[in-house]
């Protein structure tokens, strides 16, 4: 090299100012490396063409989508990070290729070397999506393993609850269980599922094993439409479950009902009869009924008649509503509720004299009005009868009501009643022997004064210008309670009078009426 003596000045020597040096040829295979390993998503390619703030742009890129992935969840990366992302890479491995294509590598020494490093390396990125993948898969696991534990706490708490409160619940925790079973097949917690699935039909049915067989019902009623919400492949034997179940809760808590004499029975069996006609617990409902009637029956000769005649009125209207498709049920039932009719007839008589005995005479009167007219054929309604007379007797004179008249008539002392009022009468007596008799009205006469009834020598009949409708009757000795009832009734209350016969003797009655004048 040779120096120009103008390059000399005032004694030193400027040396030249140095070049870049050209730039290398075009090579494919080095553009291809430099793009490929920044696919990897670390920059290496820009590493070996010494650009290190790109290759740091690319670290922060990847720092930034790691950021944004993990902890991995079900939902994965939003769509428009990872977009970004690989539009990022992209540019990144165009760049690169331009940037390569004519920059000498620091190393490898061979191009070719380098595309073999960026195959290599892009299982980097590959690999990182396939655990990725996998994380999220198991967080996904994990979310409907919460849901369904959620779902299990759901209806153990419903399970200490009332069904009505708590149904809702189990609606709830059903829809978890259906869902994981349709929506996430395979899964951990929908393979899970099955097993829960019984917990909850057991959870639910609990007032079952527990013999609340009442309380049973409601909840099994539900579990037998679990199958509408829910395919019958999934539920598996559980579809039927509940059938046997609630055929046998209706007919305990329908008997204990029946032998408690609540009046609900009927609803229990009914269905029963509807729903299952065909099982083991639809055989038990007529012997049932047949005993009911059958205690009723034997209570009438108790206590309480009244109430027995009640109870059987009561089961013949209930029973005459069953039916079933057995053979024979239904004709079965319809003579249990025959015999409850008939017996309740004919135990009101033993109602009647029941009441009349317990000085109920008012209530004695109807009960045995009622018999008379209901039982054509009784073989008391001759006595029926004159119960009644000595129970209307006895309203307005309680003494005549102190023993239950016979059927007993007739007598050797004679007795005349004379109807001394302008009313139709009815003449009751009772003692030793009871009937009853109409007078009319004695068309001359009139009502007396209160006032005259009180003093002395008031003689009613003693007119012998008025023509007295009058009757003769014969009576035993002894006591006998008369009542008068004018038939018009308009508010006059009956007269009565208690006559001691005696042989030897003949008695006259009369009967008249009294108004507020004077």
């Amino acid at each position: 090299m040779s120096w120009d003596h103008n390059d000399f000045r005032d004694g030193f020597v400027v040396p030249p100012m140095p070049t870049a040096p050209p730039p290398a040829p075009a090579d494919g295979w080095r553009a291809a490396g430099v793009a490929l390993l920044n696919l990897c998503g670390l920059g290496l390619g820009y590493a070996l063409v010494r650009r290190w703030w790109l290759m740091a742009a690319c670290w922060v890129a990847t720092a930034v989508l790691l950021l944004v992935a993990l902890p991995a969840d079900p939902d994965g990366v939003s769509g428009g990070a990872l977009v970004a992302y690989l539009v990022f890479l992209g540019l990144a491995a165009v760049h690169g290729a331009v940037v390569g294509l004519r920059t000498r590598l620091t190393w490898p020494p061979a191009a070719w070397i380098a595309v073999v490093m960026g195959i290599v390396l892009l299982a980097v990125p590959a690999g990182g999506v396939a655990l990725y993948d996998g994380a999220r898969d198991e967080a996904t696991e994990q979310m409907l393993l919460d849901r369904l534990e959620r779902a299990d706490e759901m209806v153990q708490a419903a399970g200490k609850q009332q069904f009505t409160t708590a149904e809702p619940d189990y609606r709830r925790a059903l829809t978890v269980y259906r869902d994981l079973r349709s929506d996430h097949p395979g899964s951990r917690a929908a393979d899970r599922v099955p097993d829960r699935l019984k917990d909850y039909y057991t959870t639910v049915a609990s007032a079952y094993e527990e013999r609340n067989y009442c309380v049973a019902v409601a909840p099994l009623k539900y579990l037998r439409t679990v199958p509408r919400t829910m395919d019958e492949k999934e539920l598996g034997t559980l579809a039927k479950w509940p059938d046997g179940r609630l055929a046998t809760s209706l007919y305990e808590c329908g008997s204990g009902a029946l032998s408690g004499g609540s009046a609900d029975w009927a609803t229990h069996y009914g269905e029963l009869l509807t729903v299952f006609p065909r099982s083991e617990q639809t055989a038990k409902v007529e012997p049932s009924v047949e005993a009911a009637v059958d205690k009723a029956v034997k209570a009438v000769r108790g206590d309480d008649p009244c109430k027995a005649v009640e109870r059987l009125e009561t089961l013949n209207s209930q029973i005459v509503g069953l039916s079933g498709e057995r053979a024979g049920l239904t004709q079965a039932l319809g003579k249990n509720a025959d015999r409850a009719e008939k017996n309740a007839e004919s135990g009101t008589y033993a109602c009647g004299v029941d009441q009349y005995k317990e000085k109920s005479f008012a209530e004695a009167v109807t009960t045995l009005n009622d018999y008379v007219k209901n039982s054509e054929q009784g073989k008391n309604r001759a006595r029926a009868k004159k119960i009644v007379i000595a129970a209307e007797v006895a309203q307005t004179v309680p003494a005549a009501g102190k023993r239950l008249p016979t059927t007993a008539s007739g007598g050797g002392i004679s007795v005349t009643v004379k109807n001394d009022s302008p009313d139709d009468i009815t003449v009751l007596y009772t003692g030793p022997v009871t009937g009853s008799f109409t007078l009319k009205a004695c068309g001359k006469c009139t009502s007396y004064s209160l006032a005259s009834t009180v003093t002395l020598g008031f003689e009613p009949c003693s007119d012998s210008g008025k023509n007295y409708p009058q009757r003769t009757i014969r009576l035993p000795a002894g006591t006998t309670y008369f009542v008068h009832k004018s038939k018009s009734g308009l508010g006059k209350s009956p007269a009565s009078d208690t006559a001691k016969l005696s042989p030897g003797y003949i008695y006259t009655e009369c009967a008249y009426t009294t108004s507020f004048g004077y």
